[in-house]
């Protein structure tokens, strides 16, 4: 097999990841954006150490350092982008135009102004005097000077998104602003409200822990920032070449193997990973052309490691660093939320693992030569020390420390490790430059995740989400009553009207979250969906950690559903393949990741960590039962079980693997009913027919 190269992945990151594709600048200006890079994740990685300062003045110096990135490095139009430095317009400096310098000042001066005029200040200048008062006397009556910073700011966090990550988030926040300046106009009674002035608008969005600076901005900071550049400077010591190691000694053996590589390296991958384009290149670069090369077709190649890579945000420990603004949203500890997310994430797995199983065994496909195989001791021996800074992180954590120290443990572990490793030392240059990467991937995901704050902050000025949740529940209702009729006539079914207006808004909220979540960063998209819709589900009555998971698991769904699926698209790009076919096939393959939220929402036992419905009996019933299922889709989906399978036999091993997902004992029964016809044939098939015509499959 071909060994991991960083260098490829990076490269492929920049050619398929929109948020790492910059325009040309002069010399000096590029090696400014180093030098300040370095900078910045030198203040980051120093505080998470010895402490961060006063949280107006740590988030406004974070802010402004993504800002002036921003502005230096992506262009306002993309078609600018590609263009020389020498074709530059005369008003461009140093491949910069004039205008995006003042976006930058402007941004910054903005950022930081809440922390200067935080006790108040007297400015004089030419006989004319500013006086501002100490914040806490502001509040909710903003000065002229608040409101025109404020605005400001808004206006260059919006651009600042539509840069990196493209125009629909704008968009939508733009929605919620109008919503909360216009709500009394809003033709819909439950959702009007008596709607804000400008002046109180930006007071809500700019002064601390309300909007921008929440706690959206806090966990970026803090957090985020953190684990992302340790999964860069991980990768750098040789991490990423020990996880496809390890997953070939683990998976390469088998039917298929080359996938199941995939999988499980993607897995380990999404470990250290916030991105799921990141993990799809990192170990896409080196799995799919190795699948396509043993028989699999292009777009099932990147389907499986788009899918698998897809997981790696929702896997323990880090879930795409949303892991620890759900903790800080629901005020758990961080182990509670690992725990709870272990078995769900697990089903994923089983689910990408069975669909590769069965398609290899229907196109003939075998493991990997032992020669292929690395030792198990051979590795081991070459990489166990790059897998240290992983267990100090994780064992920092779950000792009860905060995150950012978690982080900071890492990383150090990191530079110890990097240094000392005789069978994969890294030079200074190597630290600087993976820093300066690690920057890089932050910049969408610190801009974005301050937007967010707006939406977070108008929800919470307007009671926007438990309208949205009332809106959800009485359509439900409404679905419920037109339908319930229907369900008299099956036998041994008794839905209530509850249970089928449950059902129904599960599915509006499911559809919701897949929508919205489109082309977002984890961290975004689950705190954008956990205040617009998780309300709504802690209204039908759903415990508040299996809402704020379900939300998380049918946003990070979006990641692998057409048309808006980046991470198939960039495996597609590495296939070779048709990107919508590709991204059919990793939602195909993600069938687990899409039914296990409405698992442990009917059966909460399966999170483990909610004692009120945690019972021993309850909890292995729901997973067994839900692991079964799971594999009769998968079998379904592939078309292969024992033997292959007709359009008939796929439905209804289908319909008999849904029944066994849910959490009922009458749903197994009649599970069991529809599956047995088709179980029968493909044993007698099997051991029958095959026995006498041996080419029949």
């Amino acid at each position: 097999m071909e060994r991991f190269s960083l260098e490829r992945a990076l490269s492929l990151e920049s050619k398929y990841d929109d948020s790492l594709s910059t325009r040309p600048i002069s010399a000096w200006l590029s090696k400014f954006v180093f030098s300040f890079s370095i900078i910045f994740a030198l203040y980051h990685y120093i505080t998470s150490g010895i402490g961060v300062p006063v949280d107006y003045w740590h988030m406004g110096a974070h802010m402004s350092g993504v800002l002036i990135l921003i502005f230096i490095s992506f262009p306002a139009f993309k078609r600018t982008q590609s263009s020389p430095l020498d074709a530059q317009p005369w008003w461009s400096f140093a491949g910069v135009p004039i205008y995006d310098w003042l976006l930058m000042i402007a941004g910054v001066t903005a950022s930081l102004y809440v922390g200067f005029s935080w006790y108040g200040f007297e400015f004089n200048f030419l006989g004319l005097s500013l006086v501002v008062p100490e914040q806490v006397l502001r509040m909710g009556v903003p000065l002229p000077i608040d409101v025109f910073f404020g605005t400001v700011l808004i206006f260059v966090l919006l651009e600042a998104v539509r840069r990196t990550i493209g125009i629909i988030v704008p968009i939508i926040i733009l929605l919620f602003t109008a919503y909360a300046i216009f709500g009394q106009s809003i033709p819909i009674q439950i959702m009007k409200h008596p709607g804000l002035s400008w002046s109180l608008f930006v007071n809500n969005m700019y002064f601390p822990d309300l909007g921008i600076y929440g706690v959206t901005l806090w966990i970026v900071s803090t957090v985020v920032f953190h684990f992302v550049l340790f999964g860069v400077l991980a990768q750098r010591i040789g991490l990423g070449q020990f996880f496809v190691d390890l997953a070939t000694v683990a998976a390469g053996r088998y039917t298929g193997g080359l996938a199941k590589v995939s999988v499980v390296s993607s897995a380990l991958f999404g470990t250290i990973s916030g991105s799921s384009i990141a993990n799809t290149v990192s170990t896409g670069s080196l799995t799919i052309p190795n699948m396509k090369k043993s028989g699999y077709p292009g777009h099932f190649a990147g389907g499986v490691e788009a899918a698998a890579s897809a997981g790696g945000q929702i896997t323990p420990p880090i879930m795409g660093a949303a892991a620890f603004v759900l903790a800080e949203f629901l005020e758990i500890s961080y182990t509670t939320v690992v725990i709870a997310a272990a078995v769900p994430a697990a089903m994923h797995y089983i689910g990408v693992m069975s669909i590769v199983h069965f398609k290899a065994k229907k196109l003939g496909l075998k493991g990997l030569r032992s020669d292929q195989i690395p030792k198990f001791l051979a590795v081991l021996k070459q990489g166990w020390m790059t897998a240290i800074p992983l267990v100090v992180l994780i064992y920092v954590l779950f000792s009860g420390y905060s995150p950012h120290m978690a982080a900071f443990w890492g990383i150090t572990a990191i530079l110890v490790v990097g240094f000392i490793n005789p069978n994969h030392r890294i030079g200074v240059g190597d630290l600087l430059a993976g820093a300066s990467q690690g920057v890089k991937y932050a910049l969408s995901v610190g801009a974005v995740c301050a937007a967010i704050g707006i939406v977070v902050g108008v929800v919470n000025a307007t009671g926007l989400g438990f309208r949205l949740g009332f809106m959800v529940t009485n359509s439900a209702l409404g679905m419920g009553e037109a339908v319930q009729g229907w369900f008299s006539y099956i036998p041994l079914i008794d839905f209530s009207l509850d249970d089928i207006t449950l059902f129904i808004s599960l599915v509006l909220i499911a559809i919701t979250c897949i929508l919205m979540g489109a082309g977002l960063p984890t961290t975004a998209l689950y705190v954008m969906l956990a205040t617009v819709a998780q309300p709504a589900l802690s209204g039908l009555g759903v415990p508040p950690l299996a809402a704020h998971l379900f939300v998380l698991y049918y946003g990070v769904i979006s990641e692998i559903t057409p048309p808006v699926c980046a991470s198939a698209y960039a495996a597609a790009g590495i296939a070779g393949a048709n990107p919508f076919k590709t991204g059919l096939s990793a939602f195909s393959l993600g069938i687990g990741k899409l039914l296990v939220p409405m698992v442990f929402v009917y059966s909460p036992a399966m999170l483990i960590v909610l004692d009120d419905y945690f019972t021993y009996a309850e909890f292995f019933q729901t997973t067994i039962t839900c692991a079964l299922g799971v594999f009769m889709i998968s079998a379904s989906v592939a078309g292969y079980f024992l033997v292959s399978m007709n359009g008939p036999s796929r439905v209804v091993f289908a319909l008999a693997g849904l029944l066994l997902v849910s959490p009922s004992a009458t749903a197994a029964l009649y599970s069991l009913i529809f599956a047995s016809p088709v179980l029968v044939w493909q044993i007698y098939a099997r051991y029958f027919i095959r026995e006498s015509h041996p080419g029949v499959t």
